[in-house]
Parts: structure tokens; sequence; C-alpha cells
């Protein structure tokens, strides 16, 4: 059969661009994975659903388009339901097929559909966090939804979308569904611009803070803060968008941010918001002793695609619903009316401030001690990998500690999970990464935690030929947690690895890369590792480094609530 919904559906994803569909098998799925055994998309496919959906996010964070991720029905969805909030979270364009049980079986509780106490209705699974969900009940419906689907996922505020198809839907017959042209982003206004402009120009201390929504258009965002000389502080999400060694970048803001940043954003009287939630780690928790405080002369400018986030923290002074890309240009471009700034006085604090920073973090990082402290790691991290590495990292030191002190090269790209924080994130994202950028070197750096949460992502790497290079840091434990526990509590229960005996344990991830057809390398002194590493680089092929670190928590000048409500003090 050539003309079923499936192959319709197949074609269609050709003619949008679709390089890569991820996913995993099942018995409602099948008509699209025979339809795209004749096409040039490539299907990835994983061992489990989270995988697949992580890899697809990493795709669509570093290659620009959205992921395609194909699933099955009932446990085939919500394996993928971590990975699917996790990209729909950090606003990661996902497009989600998943198969769902024959149309003529709903309500008798056929194999493997989702009810219980009520008849299955899957895509609700994901209704909290898909920008919108699709039930398909014809066949001449599927084209339609999913040309829905990808407009969806990629306009506005990005996030995953999911079209659900009765399988007997993809073996009947339907007609390729005609390409669609689409509508162009909104841009700030004219009278906007040049009103922001002066509100900024006016400043006494203006502060430009941009998140994780601000991806590519550094070089205009980079003009208007030389010509306004505006300090630039940023999200966790947005590390990398200026470059960390730029001499206005104060750095990022919150539990993890300086005491200099977060000292100035309370301060500032003029705050230029761009594609951000201002989220509670990175406004410690919201609470004006620590980071933002608008309860005062504080001008709050915002703009952002999504009207919803514009004063949902904070009061706005002036708002904008406009692609931030667009509207960065615009403001560049009407700075041009007012003279030039010059603030050198805050650039000689913001460069002792950084160079502080990354300069105690090298001298920890010279540290011969063993099992390696963190920042070792770090600093012979950055020694042997290409300036132009990426970075995807999952949750813990390699999360945090990263983002504070670890100062990127300009080339170098920075890739995380925000909004969700999911362990598990880095080992699948950093194979979707390597399949988007094929030419750069990809580390995957990642707790002993997260590799153990994701061990599928190592032969997926193998069977993809993705060289991804995963680095473990191995502290026997879920050591952020652990650290907090024994800070609050007096003792670590429930958050550390041990054998039965007590003693410390850990797999043999080494070991594991071997069994699957990676290379594996076991660090025993301190110079190991970066010796691992240069091999790693060298050599192109999927490799896993296991590093046994000690357990030392991130600094944390801003705040978090949490600290509040283990200590039984609550500040609001």
């Amino acid at each position: 059969m050539t003309d079923t919904a499936a192959h319709a559906l197949v074609a269609q994803l050709e003619e949008l661009g679709v390089e890569y569909v991820f996913g995993t098998c099942g018995h409602t799925n099948i008509a699209v994975l025979d339809a795209l055994a004749d096409s040039s998309i490539r299907f990835v496919i994983a061992r489990h659903e989270q995988a697949a959906a992580h890899a697809a996010d990493g795709y669509a964070r570093a290659g620009g388009k959205p992921g395609v991720l194909l699933v099955h029905v009932g446990p085939g969805l919500t394996n993928a339901a971590t990975g699917v909030m996790t990209a729909a979270l950090d606003s990661v364009p996902l497009v989600v097929v998943s198969g769902d049980i024959p149309s003529y079986y709903r309500g008798r509780h056929p194999h493997q559909e989702i009810n219980l106490h009520a008849d299955g209705d899957q895509a609700s699974v994901f209704r909290p966090f898909v920008k919108r969900a699709w039930n398909v009940h014809r066949a001449q419906d599927l084209g339609r939804a999913v040309e829905r689907a990808f407009w969806t996922a990629r306009s506005g505020r990005p996030g995953a979308t999911l079209v659900n198809v009765p399988m007997d839907v993809f073996s009947r017959p339907a007609a390729p569904y005609p390409p669609i042209s689409h509508a162009a982003p909104p841009g700030l206004p004219e009278a906007s611009a040049e009103l922001i402009a002066a509100t900024l120009a006016a400043a006494e201390r203006p502060l430009v803070y941009i998140g994780g929504g601000l991806r590519e258009e550094a070089d205009a965002l980079i003009a208007l803060a030389e010509h306004l000389d505006l300090p630039i502080a940023h999200s966790l999400m947005a590390k990398g968008t200026v470059p960390d060694a730029h001499p206005l970048v104060l750095g990022m803001t919150g539990f993890w941010g300086l005491e200099l940043t977060n000292a100035y954003a309370r301060e500032a009287d003029v705050v230029l918001a761009l594609a951000t939630r201002f989220a509670e780690t990175d406004a410690s928790s919201w609470d004006p002793r620590f980071t933002w405080d608008f309860s005062g002369a504080s001008t709050l400018i915002q703009i952002d695609i999504d009207p919803a986030e514009l004063g949902r923290n904070y009061p706005v002074a002036i708002g904008a619903v406009a692609d931030v890309g667009l509207a960065v240009k615009a403001l560049a471009d009407a700075a041009k009316a007012h003279p030039g700034a010059d603030r050198p006085e805050l650039r000689e604090k913001i460069r002792q401030a950084r160079r502080g920073l990354f300069a105690a973090s090298r001298e920890r990082g010279r540290s011969e001690d063993f099992p390696l402290r963190p920042e070792r790691i770090l600093a012979d991290l950055r020694e042997a990998i290409p300036a132009d590495a990426v970075l995807v990292t999952d949750v813990g030191w390699n999360k945090n500690g990263v983002a504070q002190c670890y100062e990127l090269p300009p080339q170098g790209r920075f890739i995380t999970p925000g909004g969700a924080s999911t362990m598990g994130f880095g080992p699948a994202a950093a194979v979707g990464v390597q399949l988007a950028r094929p030419e750069r070197t990809v580390v995957a750096l990642i707790g002993d935690g997260g590799m153990s949460a994701q061990l599928p992502a190592v032969p997926l790497a193998v069977e993809q030929g993705a060289p991804v290079i995963f680095v473990v840091m191995n502290n026997r434990s879920h050591g952020t947690i652990s650290d907090l526990q024994a800070a609050h509590f007096g003792r670590s229960h429930g958050c550390d690895f041990t054998d039965p005996a007590g003693r410390p344990y850990s797999p043999d991830f080494a070991a594991l890369a071997v069994a699957c057809g990676a290379d594996g390398h076991t660090v025993t002194t301190p110079a190991g590792f970066g010796a691992a590493l240069r091999a790693a680089v060298a050599n192109r092929r999927p490799a896993v480094i296991d590093v046994p670190m000690v357990n030392e928590p991130v600094p944390t000048p801003g705040h978090w609530n949490i600290k509040d409500i283990y200590q039984g003090m609550f500040s609001g």
C-alpha cells in the first residue's frame, strides 16, 4: 500500500524538512515505521521512550528545528512524558506522534489502553505541558493536525505538541497534505522601541537581563549594550548567549549567582528583561532581599513572545509581546539616536568579580587530591576539549557548578535542563545534539545518578555512530540532595549509593561502555582524567569516562525558599 495515511505522514514530514524521527516501536506505530523505511528520514530507535524524547530535545536545541518523536500507545506515551515535559518547560519545539488503540475499540479497554476509572484518553496525560494536543479521528484529518502541530510548536513561545492517532487510521487511505506557508513572528513597534531605548539611556543603574528564549541574537544585544554601556545578567538557561568573557557580563543571577550580580540586580533602577520567566532559582525565590526588588522606584521593562509571562512574577512598567530577536534589533537601532554611555567603574567591578570567580575556580582546579575535586574536572575539561565543543549537562554540580564558574569559550555552547531540571536529561540529549552538530565535539557532563537514570544513551550513541563523550562525575551519591539533607538535618539518608555492608558503591560505567561497543576509561589518578579526555576527543568514538569525584556543594550566594521550609521559618 502506498496511499495510506502513514505514507502521507512520512511524505509530509519530508516536505517539512525533517531529518530524524526519534522513538521506539510498538504495534500501534509500525505502519509509520514501514513508511519510514523507504524515506530519506532516519529513524533513531531508542531502548526507552524517555531517552528518545531527550535525544529529540537535544537535537532541537542544537539544530534549530523541531524534534520529532514517535511513540507507542499507553506505556510508550507515559514513558516519554518526562522527556517531553522537559522540552516543553524549556520552550523547545517538539512534535510527538503517538499511536493509540484502534478507534473502533474505544471504551472496551483494549490492550495497553490507559484506563481504569474512565475510558482511555491518553492525550490527556500530556495536556498540562503541551501547547496543544490533537486527537485524530479520520485519516483525511491527519495531515492538517500534523501541519498545525509543527506550526504551533515553532510559533510564539516554542514548545511541545502532540498528535494522537488510532493505529487503524495510519492504515487507512489518505492523500498527501499540501505544504502551508506560515506568517512572520511579531516585531517590536517603532514607538515602543524608541520609548524603551530612551528609558535605558536615561537610567543611572540600568541592567539587561536575558533568559533562555534569547539564543541566536547576541550580536544585536551586544551592540545595544556596548552603545549604552549596559551591564548584562543572565538566567541559568542563557549562559553563553553573550560570551562569558565580555566585559559587560555580570553573570548568572539567583541562587547560584555572584554577590555582585545579585546586588546590582536588586539595586538597578531600570531592568530590561528579555525572554525570561524569572524562574524561582534565578530570582532567589522572588525574595526581594536577595536578587530582584521592584517594590520601590525600579522600573521593569519586559519583552516576551508569551503574553502570559508579562508581569507574572513582578510588576511591569513597560511590556511588549514580540519576537525577542526582532525586538533586540529594533532596540539597537533606536538606541543610536541617544548618546553613548560610559561606566568605567562598573566595568572594573565586573572585571574584578568575574576574574576573581574564574581565577579562584582555576586555583581550586589545580588540586592533586583524589578523588578529584569538581573544579579540577572542569579545569581539565576546558583545557582538553575544543573551544567550540558543546557541553550538555544533567543536574547537580555538573549543571549548577558549570553555570556558575566554568568560563565558557565564545565559540562554545552550554545546554542544560532548566524548567524541569530532569535528572537523566544529559546522556540522551547529548546524542541528539551530536546528530544535529556532527562536526563538533559533544560532551555529556553528568553525575553517576544521571548516568544510571539513562543507561540506554550509551548503546544509542553506538548505534547512531555519535561520538559523544560521557563524563561521569562519580561521587556515588545524589550529591546535591545529599549535601542539602546533611546541611539541614545533620545526616544524609536515602541519597547515597552503598552496598549491603554500607560501603560506597557504583556500577563500573567504563565496563558498561565497553560492553555496549563504546570506549571506556576508568580514571585512577589526578592526571588520568585529562589523558582520557584527550584520547576520547582524538578517537571520535562514543566514550564513557568514569571520574571519581568528592562531594562538594556549589556555593549559593543567593537564596532558595526551601531553606526556610526546612528551618520552619517562612519569609513570605
